[in-house]
């Protein structure tokens, strides 16, 4: 079964099984960690735990996502007064500024998923960071969801990602710092969570 992750997918997701109040993705805290905090933009940021992290830790945060019912949800904190919420479709909008920090955390909306992330990577400001976590594309992936795993037209590997910015027309402007496979525990059904993790800087204008 393939899946359209178009608005009323992501919707329906919230409204059944979609979940508020969760931690924020610890890669995002470990390859932040270094940055000095400017503008970001969390770019499918389901409940908000991603934007309300960085709003947190002094980031200036925008945070887009296509479901409403996400937004009713990551707007409810006290701490989500501090950011700005955007109800978009990714695929569609374009926002009117660039960011020092462009971030996305499983997003899959209704387009192909490096075509999305090539997307996103306009979005960052020179001498900003693209960081990217992402569902691994493994040989256990099919078209189908089985034991919590996502669908396999959601998932990436880390060589997609770099080969997808080096093809880029400004492909030898960005720096990969981070290009990894990691897993972890999660929860429920998706009892081992394999991501890719992808942190890229653009490069200053010489």
């Amino acid at each position: 079964m393939t899946h359209r992750f178009d608005k009323d997918y992501w919707e329906q997701h919230w409204r059944e099984g979609g979940t508020a109040g969760s931690p924020p993705n610890p890669y995002l805290i470990e390859e932040t960690a270094a940055l000095a905090p400017g503008t970001a933009l969390d770019a499918g940021c389901g409940a908000g735990a991603e934007a309300i992290w960085l709003a947190s830790a002094g980031w200036q945060v925008s945070a887009a996502d296509i479901s409403g019912e996400a937004l009713a949800r990551a707007a409810s904190p006290a701490a989500a007064s501090r950011v700005r919420w955007i109800e978009a479709d990714l695929a569609l909008w374009r926002p009117d500024t660039r960011f020092d920090l462009v971030t996305t955390h499983y997003a899959h909306p209704a387009m192909p998923q490096l075509d999305f992330y090539d997307r996103i990577a306009d979005w960052v400001a020179p001498g900003g960071t693209l960081l990217i976590v992402g569902h691994l594309r493994t040989s256990e992936d099919n078209h189908q969801h089985h034991h919590g795993r996502p669908p396999a037209e959601a998932a990436v590997t880390p060589e997609a990602v770099t080969a997808t910015l080096a093809k880029r027309p400004d492909g030898a402007g960005w720096r990969i710092v981070t290009a990894a496979r990691r897993t972890r525990s999660g929860t429920g059904q998706a009892g081992r969570l394999d991501d890719v993790v992808v942190r890229a800087t653009r490069k200053e204008p010489s």
